[in-house]
């Protein structure tokens, strides 16, 4: 283990049941990269309790306001400040690592472990929500025809990927966990497993059903994950787990075409799911089932990802208003 690794891990072992708390959530079928992100996250909070001296049972809430300004540093002590320029923290990025440290909070209260804080007391920085740019619908037809999917096989998995992120509106880490038995092809659906025991129903489109079916009759192997990576060295196991693409090639997959169509702006997985909720909103859906099928807990978080234009706005109106029907 490197240096920086073992210092991270023995800085974490400064917070009480830390691996249990992990355990925790992965018994509650939290995604790997959820796990991996709280820990990240934690990390970070121990960190900072050893550079200010601050045993994990004192803390307070001033622990928490001092905290949030050593996070909006960059992760440094704006006590100690030194020579060399920090990228500060953007507030939605902070609000993460803080939204860590309220669940584990709750965690330690739910096994009776003595806290000096309440987890109410962990309040969010205000942001303003950015609303990313979207691209017109011509635009947006582009960038999904971008790969050449008839030349070779890992652009015929490119295709196949964007068709499924633009069609289902799918999170990048949703994609990436997805494994070939959770495809049904013929009833046209995934089968996604959330928290707990349940399972989400994810429809697919005739054409998202062509694609993935082109690209599966393609493959000459039997690695469970849906889709995979075609560079660097081959995983020998059976499962070929490390053959799986992971979220940031998904990223990387998404911004080359957006540039080889010529895009006129930076396109990213969470702009086609983005996408997917503005343009079946725009078919005047019930914000019911769109919020089903994003897989949001709360309508306020579905209304965030509808961009609604002026063209749709004004339709509505004319629609719906008793004194803007045409006479």
């Amino acid at each position: 283990m490197c240096y920086v690794a073992r210092k991270r891990e023995d800085q974490s072992r400064m917070l009480p049941h830390i691996d249990g708390f992990l355990a925790n959530l992965k018994a509650e079928h939290y995604s790997a990269s959820t796990v991996q992100n709280y820990e990240r996250h934690l990390a970070v909070f121990a960190r900072f309790l050893d550079e200010t001296h601050v045993p994990f049972d004192k803390i307070t809430k001033q622990t928490v306001v001092s905290y949030k300004a050593y996070l909006s540093a960059g992760g440094r002590n704006t006590a100690k400040p030194d020579n060399h320029i920090q990228t500060q923290l953007a507030p939605c990025t902070v609000n993460y690592k803080l939204a860590a440290l309220r669940i584990y909070l709750r965690y330690l209260i739910d096994i009776d472990y003595p806290c000096s804080l309440a987890p109410e007391a962990v309040k969010n920085l205000k942001a303003t929500q950015k609303r990313p740019q979207l691209p017109g619908f011509e635009d947006l037809i582009r960038l999904i025809e971008a790969p050449a999917a008839e030349s070779n096989i890992t652009e015929l998995r490119d295709k196949a990927i964007l068709e499924t992120l633009f069609n289902t509106g799918l999170k990048v880490s949703e994609l990436v966990s997805l494994n070939r038995e959770e495809v049904d092809l013929e009833r046209k659906r995934l089968g996604l497993k959330g928290k707990g025991e349940n399972t989400r129903a994810v429809f697919l489109s005739d054409n998202t059903v062509r694609w993935i079916r082109c690209y599966l009759q393609s493959r000459r192997d039997r690695f469970q994950p849906l889709f995979i990576r075609y560079s660097g060295r081959i995983d020998p196991g059976e499962s070929g787990e490390k053959m799986r693409l992971t979220t940031r090639s998904i990223q990387r997959i998404v911004i080359r075409y957006a540039k080889r169509c010529g895009l006129p702006i930076t396109a990213t997985p969470e702009t086609l799911r983005h996408c997917f909720a503005t343009y079946v909103a725009g078919q005047g859906t019930n914000p019911v089932p769109l919020r089903f099928l994003l897989s949001h807990e709360s309508l306020d978080t579905t209304t965030r990802y509808v961009h609604a234009s002026d063209k749709y706005a004004e339709e509505t109106r004319r629609k719906y208003h008793p004194l803007a029907k045409p006479a």
